[in-house]
Order: C-alpha cells, then structure tokens, then sequence
C-alpha cells in the first residue's frame, strides 16, 4: 500500500498499516494472532444464533458475519461473530476492523480499499482467504454506504 492511499484510510487504521509494514512474516504473524486472540463475539444484544444471512460475509469460509451498530453520533461500532473455531485470521481481521473502524466517519469507512487486506496480512495471503476478509470489509462498506444513503449523502469511491 503506497503513502497515497495511507493518507485516504481512517487514522487508526492508517497507523496500524503503517506498523504492519515494518514487520517481518514472523512478527506479522505474531501480531495478528494477538488480535485473534482478543476478539468477542458479538454481544447477545446485537444478534443471537441462528445469525441472519444478511449479516454473513461473501466468501467467507469461516463463516464470518458482521454487524453495524448506530451511535449517537452518526458513526457505527462494528459487531462480529466468526462460527469456525479455527478462523484466526477472520477473528484477527474482526477485532482490526473493529478497533480501527469503529467509531469513524462513514465516508471515510465506505472507501477504505480493499488492499488494506494485504497490506495488514502480506502478499503470501492465499487467494480463498483473502476472498473471505475482503467479503468481511465489504459487508462493513455496504453498512456504512446504505447509511450514507439513508442520510441523503453523497458517496465518492
């Protein structure tokens, strides 16, 4: 990810690509089994099993389903279940999008590109499991897009 595109991400998210880019494969790894580690499910308030189809990422094969919920202040907290106890990678990828997008502008959130997946995980990312975290920022997208909208809006990408 080039300093351009740095620059149009969320600060949070921003900062944390920027500490990504100066790991090696070992300490990336590391890192983001520390995040796997601190993920929560999505509160029983938000959203109980069977979890709705409508909340299921696209591609996903840890079977990962998100949740946007409004704030008073026109922003969202990012909610997450991920239903494969071996899906570190979607609940690392979870707990950085809730961290990092949670609580930031809608815009700002609906135009994240989806080479922030690669640049947080590295390049030897396998196809499938790329496929499924981009599905996991898309979704993420769509909640602050259809938002957006209902706001009336504009919506650049």
């Amino acid at each position: 990810m080039t300093p351009d595109l740095e620059a149009e991400l969320p600060a949070p998210l921003a900062e944390l690509v920027r500490e990504f880019r100066d790991y090696d494969r070992s300490e990336r790894t590391e890192m983001l089994i520390d995040y796997a580690d601190r993920f929560h499910e999505v509160a029983p308030e938000v959203a109980t099993r069977p979890f709705p189809e409508s909340a299921r990422a696209p591609r996903c094969e840890s079977d990962a389903f998100v949740w946007a919920v409004d704030r008073p202040d026109g922003t969202v907290d990012l909610e997450f279940a991920v239903e494969n106890p071996q899906g570190l990678s979607a609940k690392a990828w979870a707990k950085i999008l809730d961290e990092t997008l949670s609580g930031q502008p809608l815009d700002q959130v609906a135009r994240v590109p989806g080479d922030v997946v690669f640049a947080i995980f590295g390049k030897e990312l396998s196809m499938g499991k790329g496929q499924g975290l981009l599905g996991m920022l898309e979704l993420v997208q769509h909640e602050a897009r259809r938002r957006l909208r209902e706001r009336g809006a504009s919506i650049t990408s």
